[in-house]
């Protein structure tokens, strides 16, 4: 990243806290021209959990010190019971979070440096606020950029894929059983810190167990969800984000759905912003986001509204790993979505486990019990690029498939959209799941995958209401995959991958199941997009830029790795993750932070009882004789009829302790 160092605008920065109507207060770190009193500016809003005083303050001065340059006013704020704000969390997407956010826009429009006109901006938690206290419209939000982020809360989000229940839902209610038990500063807060702290590690709860007693879409998931109406949102909207992520395929939706001006950019980026973009190449986002806000807070005419509506990295082909540092590819665009140069192009699954373009009218079953192990090869759900979270070579998760593939191209094939296959089918069990894998083989036979899609087949008349299944009763359901730009070279082939397991993206179901699909009348759906005159014209990003970086001393670098291990003699598999976010003194505050998360998956070959997660979060603050940690543990279990939720916090004060709290729970599956 190139860093600016002068820009037209000196900037201030302040910490402030925003009185909120019930009397609580939320911390702010707001970035502002220095003369903006004088001459006010527009701010841009970014609304999260996450820690702007540490844990997102390294990026936070790269992104809002950029905007405050360039005559914003940058404004982080952390949520209600997170950071130094006051009140306490108790889960995601709250009717309390909205409330305060819409209260934060009002006191930012009438601040004498603003303008009165606000835009938001934010990733992930951000993004999904964005567009959710968009859905409200408040007066002064005039636009929003969402990034990774999602439409719907149950369809497509960490908790559930295609009516399963993804693994992530697990760790990512671990890491926020650990955000939520972190402290206050006191050097902002004052001696009220340790009484904030204590209704914090006492009032939160454990997410886990509220999310698992919403395992279909019901009321807990609308909720939060924009899809529900998606003309309640009435701002321009500009929505991002990269193929490895795991929220790319709301963007596609919000294309469609919304009524509003609205863009997309989609790159090969896995979940982070695209001037940090990893795998690359990352881009001017930054300059990017001005260009926007200009426009829609400033009035200026930067051209950004006259582009077409989609542009898109279009991956070549790249050898299966779990970890790039960049994806070659090309920039595409589409003026409208769904794009009039993108054509389903369907292909059949044939006896003889071919994809074939044209019927012979061969039929005949082909059944799979895919082992328990099948998905250790799959990476994470939403890759962070912190540890390899990428999906590996395809080969070993192949094994445990049904798999089907064309002839070697004769030429090369590009894709951009949303593949999917359907399933002519039957099931031995009344809960079952497909997995299914589209992958790009190389001519030495490795094997990348391109996408993926998960499918709970009790869900498919609907997620509201899921029935179990007859034994032996044939069903027509489709699997939607995730949106993808990929070219498939000549000499290369495609190949798609069904299995009855995705251990440990998805949890498995409660029984072995044997899944029968019935060739010839079961097809994958691909969006081809040949090349277009149009793409080689398209202006090029600029280069990623940023503010000067905070000051920080690494004492300890990151580190991460992630293993697979079998245990002949155990007949045990095991995934183990590991990452620690190094050692790091922020010099300007004298602050000392430092965490380490460790995730553990396990399974006995072909015994569903033995299924297990385990996430362990260690953080420390300091700052010379204050010093906190927190440990938190959670584990989750199963069998044929619940959940098991075991977990503990233990929270010290310097050696002494001064929280211990456990939770031991058992939830009745539904289906799943």
């Amino acid at each position: 990243m190139q860093t600016r160092d002068a820009f037209p605008r000196p900037v201030i920065e302040e910490e402030t806290w925003i009185p909120m109507p019930d009397g609580c207060h939320l911390a702010a770190r707001i970035r502002r021209p220095a003369d903006a009193e004088a001459h006010p500016v527009p701010a841009i809003l970014e609304y999260l959990p996450y820690r702007k005083r540490d844990l997102t303050a390294e990026r936070d001065a790269h992104t809002h010190g950029y905007f405050a340059g360039h005559g914003y006013a940058g404004v982080r704020v952390d949520i209600r019971g997170t950071g130094e704000s006051g009140g306490v969390l108790t889960d995601e997407y709250t009717q309390q979070e909205f409330d305060d956010g819409l209260a934060v826009l009002r006191w930012l429009a009438d601040q004498p440096w603003c303008t009165g006109d606000v835009g938001m901006i934010g990733i992930s938690w951000g993004g999904f606020n964005g567009l959710q206290l968009a859905s409200f419209r408040p007066p002064e939000l005039k636009c929003v950029i969402t990034l990774g982020s999602t439409d719907d809360r149950y369809a497509d989000d960490i908790h559930h894929m295609g009516g399963t229940l993804l693994v992530d839902n697990l760790s990512w209610a671990a890491t926020m059983f650990e955000q939520t038990s972190c402290p206050p500063d006191p050097a902002l807060v004052g001696e009220s810190w340790r009484e904030m702290w204590l209704d914090r590690l006492h009032g939160s709860g454990h997410w886990l167990e509220t999310w698992l007693h919403h395992q279909r879409r019901d009321g807990y998931y609308e909720h939060g969800s924009v899809c529900e109406n998606y003309d309640a949102i009435q701002c321009p909207v500009y929505t991002v984000g990269g193929w490895a992520d795991g929220y790319v395929s709301a963007i596609f939706r919000l294309m469609r759905g919304l009524s509003v001006p609205r863009k997309a950019l989609i790159g090969p980026w896995a979940h982070n912003f695209p001037h940090f973009g990893s795998p690359g190449p990352a881009i001017g986002f930054l300059q990017e986001c001005l260009r926007w806000f200009d426009h829609w807070l400033k009035g200026v005419d930067t051209g950004i509204m006259a582009e077409p509506m989609v542009r898109a990295w279009v991956q070549d082909s790249a050898p299966p790993r779990p970890h790039y540092d960049e994806r070659p590819g090309r920039w595409v665009a589409e003026d409208d979505w769904p794009g009039p140069n993108v054509q389903p192009t369907a292909l059949t699954l044939t006896p003889r486990g071919q994809l074939a373009a044209s019927d012979d009218g061969e039929r005949a079953p082909r059944a799979i019990r895919s082992p328990l192990t099948t998905g250790v090869f799959g990476g994470k759900w939403c890759p962070y690029m912190a540890p390899p979270d990428l999906p590996a070579d395809q080969r070993g998760d192949d094994a445990g498939s049904l798999v089907f593939q064309t002839d070697t191209l004769a030429e090369d094939v590009e894709i951009l959209g949303q593949p999917s296959v359907t399933l002519e089918c039957s099931v031995d069990r009344p809960v079952a799941m497909v997995c299914a894998r589209l992958i790009d083989v190389r001519p030495d036979g490795s094997a990348t995958r391109v996408s993926y899609g998960l499918f709970n087949l009790t869900h498919r008349d609907g997620h509201a209401e899921p029935q179990p299944l007859t034994p032996g009763e044939r069903y027509r359901v489709t699997v939607p995959l995730k949106y993808i730009g990929q070219r498939f070279p000549a000499g290369h082939a495609i190949r798609v991958s069904l299995s009855t397991v995705y251990w440990p993206v998805a949890w498995p179901a409660p029984e072995p199941v044997t899944l029968t699909v019935h060739t010839g009348e079961s097809q994958l759906t691909l969006p081809v997009r040949p090349p277009q005159p149009s793409d080689a014209e398209l202006p090029a990003f600029g280069p990623p830029e940023g503010a000067p970086p905070l000051p920080v001393t690494r004492l300890a670098e990151t580190d991460s790795h992630w293993t697979v291990t079998h245990d002949l003699p155990e007949a045990q598999t095991q995934v183990d993750v590991l990452y620690d976010q190094g050692l790091v003194r922020f010099d300007d505050i004298g602050l000392t932070v430092h965490g380490r998360v460790r995730e553990t998956y396990t399974v006995r070959d072909d015994d569903e009882d033995t299924l297990e997660g385990w996430c362990a979060w260690d953080r420390v603050f300091r700052r010379g004789d204050w010093e906190t940690r927190t440990y938190t543990r959670t584990r989750l279990t199963s069998d044929a009829t619940h959940f098991y939720l075991e977990a503990t916090l233990d929270a010290y004060e310097g050696t002494a302790r001064v929280c211990a709290k456990s939770w031991n729970t058992a939830i009745p599956r539904d289906l799943v």
